[in-house]
């Protein structure tokens, strides 16, 4: 039906005949002349009708925003004065010839310009008006572009890409599943993946030794702002590897995907071991563009009576940690309110301060309620060790590590994007040496990862000290975002059972849930590892996106609820009956 699509035209084609379909973005009319601007997803033309062409000027006439046409004309170039450097193709317009109604259309729920303010909630009822916008439109074709140079690179590599299935059984990934009830097998269920964990596993035993997939994956996570119940990896495993292979052709396909879809050249990519990052930063994905760090001084604060520091500082588990803003003793008392506020999110139970206004006055040129609390020489030892100067500002974290680190981490970033600290550009990074197990609270243990990756020690070795052996684990950062994550797997029969027990999964448990592993680890399993890419967040900051909504075609809300079909939803009696389900309560009489 059209011969060019309507922001592809350029002055090359003038002169030609063309016929374009899309929809009306703007209708104008100036002294008897029609200009319509007709808008598909390559961008925006001008079309002009004039009354020479009685019919089609008077079908121009009736037409109205978002409605759909066909359009033929002339390609010409635009005159003296109406050039409009704004547009793609602003050196040209069409002169209509003819002109076709294929649809009308009903008052638009919003304006479609890029510009509108528009609540979330409306934009999500009517999504399919929401994409017509030409921001929408380029994020999910630059979405579509970073997909196909994924595929292009990883072809190219060897990998293969092999679907794995959609319904599996339930295992524990860290998240609950989503659960599908058998219609056939009457009382059992289907899970649908966290991720295709196990088969990429099973497809290495298998011999198909380099395997990918743009993989769709399903938690049914507590809520959080930028989640969704479902979303896409792109999922890498490769046998016979070790940690530098995997990381090696990752690195090299990101490089490759920023160089091909956005003409960047990615700076080096450091490695970081966890401890250090948490140490410097208080994340495991610190943003490296913002120059603040976090400092120790917990060995200053064993020299003092402040109970609040003192405590932490003693603790084997506390910490007691400094953060040191250049030039933030600006920074209004309201402000530094607000902060501690912020910190409380991550539990943190206050946020001490001091401000320096001389230092080269003593104490005397500092400024904070804890001072009275600290020994004047501990109060100048800080100031060294912090290289504090005039008109800085120090905050502190005195907890728990884990709360410590939180707080300050996430103060740090926050601090730094209000006034302006984060430095232009990306900052790629790889954090390695993840401890193998964290504390579940329960007195057990948890996989900092999942239970499927492998200890740098031998299993008995784990077995004997779970809480020093680090994991052969590594992920990939950028600007402060975790965008993929991944390990060398366990291989050993032995090594998969140890990491069971020490979760708390006893051989029973073991064998009803991972039997068809386990067993499969006894047939000759290669060594093997990969990585998986959270692609929702990666297109999200390649287009510089503030959500992962805002590059899915059709996402949920924060409450996974998907208000254009007002999905989930009930269904029939009948339906509940096939399956063998019975409510416990109506949704009425849960509400």
């Amino acid at each position: 039906m059209r011969s060019h699509y309507c922001g592809a035209l350029r002055t090359k084609h003038i002169g030609e005949t063309v016929t374009l379909c899309g929809w009306v973005d703007r209708r104008r009319d100036h002294g008897g002349v029609i200009f319509l601007d007709l808008r598909d997803r390559e961008g925006i033309v001008q079309v002009v009708f004039d009354p020479d062409t009685d019919e089609h000027f008077q079908r121009a006439d009736r037409v109205r925003p978002e409605y759909v046409l066909c359009i033929t004309g002339r390609v010409r170039a635009r005159g003296e004065g109406t050039v409009n450097p704004a547009m793609a193709t602003g050196e040209i317009e069409v002169l209509g010839k003819e002109l076709e109604i294929l649809n009308s259309a009903a008052t638009p729920p919003f304006q479609m310009d890029e510009y509108t303010a528009v609540g979330e909630e409306v934009r999500l009822q009517y999504r399919y008006m929401d994409l017509r916008r030409q921001e929408m439109q380029q994020r999910l074709m630059l979405r579509s572009k970073i997909t196909s140079a994924v595929r292009a690179f990883l072809d190219a590599e060897g990998f293969l890409d092999i679907e794995t299935p959609i319904l599996t059984r339930a295992t524990p990934e860290g998240a609950r599943d989503y659960l599908v009830p058998s219609r056939t097998h009457p009382g059992q269920f289907f899970a649908l993946p966290q991720s295709p964990q196990l088969f990429k596993q099973l497809l290495m035993v298998s011999g198909f030794d380099r395997y990918y997939q743009i993989a769709r994956c399903f938690r049914d996570e507590d809520l959080r702002a930028d989640r969704q119940p479902e979303f896409t990896q792109i999922d890498i495993e490769a046998s016979f590897v070790d940690e530098r292979d995997i990381m090696g052709i990752t690195e090299n396909m990101i490089r490759e995907l920023f160089r091909s879809v956005l003409n960047v050249e990615l700076p080096p990519f450091p490695r970081m071991s966890y401890a250090a990052a948490m140490e410097r930063f208080g994340s495991d994905k610190p943003d490296l563009r913002i120059p603040l760090e976090l400092v120790s001084v917990d060995d200053l604060m064993q020299q003092v009576d402040f109970k609040v520091f003192r405590g932490p500082a003693d603790d084997p588990e506390g910490r007691v940690a400094a953060l040191k803003i250049p030039g933030g003793a600006t920074i209004s008392r309201k402000e530094i309110d607000d902060y501690t506020s912020y910190v409380s999110i991550f539990g943190a139970r206050g946020l001490a301060w001091i401000k320096v206004n001389d230092i080269n006055a003593g104490v005397q040129g500092l400024q904070s309620p804890i001072l009275k609390f600290m020994p004047e020489e501990i109060v100048g030892q800080m100031m060294e060790r912090l290289e504090a100067a005039d008109g800085d500002i120090i905050f502190f974290g005195a907890d728990k590590a884990r709360v410590a680190n939180e707080a300050l981490g996430a103060l740090r970033v926050k601090v730094a994007e209000d006034i302006g600290l984060v430095a232009e550009g990306w900052s790629p990074l790889w954090v390695v040496d993840f401890p193998m197990f964290e504390d579940d609270g329960k007195g057990g243990w948890a996989p900092l990862h999942h239970p499927f990756t492998t200890a740098a020690c031998h299993h008995e070795e784990l077995a004997a000290d779970p809480g020093a052996a680090l994991s052969r684990a590594y992920d990939m950062v950028l600007n402060g975002c975790e965008i993929g994550g991944g390990s060398i797997r366990i291989h050993d029969r032995a090594m998969q059972e140890t990491v069971f027990r020490l979760l708390g999964i006893d051989e029973q448990e073991a064998e009803e849930k991972f039997g068809f592993l386990l067993k499969a680890l006894q047939y000759g399993a290669p060594p093997h590892g990969g990585l998986a890419f959270g692609l929702d967040r990666l297109v999200m900051l390649m287009v510089d996106a503030q959500s992962i909504r805002d590059v899915i075609a059709f996402p949920k809300t924060q409450t996974a609820h998907c208000v254009m079909t007002d999905a989930p939803g009930d269904v029939s009696a009948q339906q509940l009956r096939d399956l063998n389900i019975r409510l416990r309560q109506t949704r009425e009489q849960g509400e």
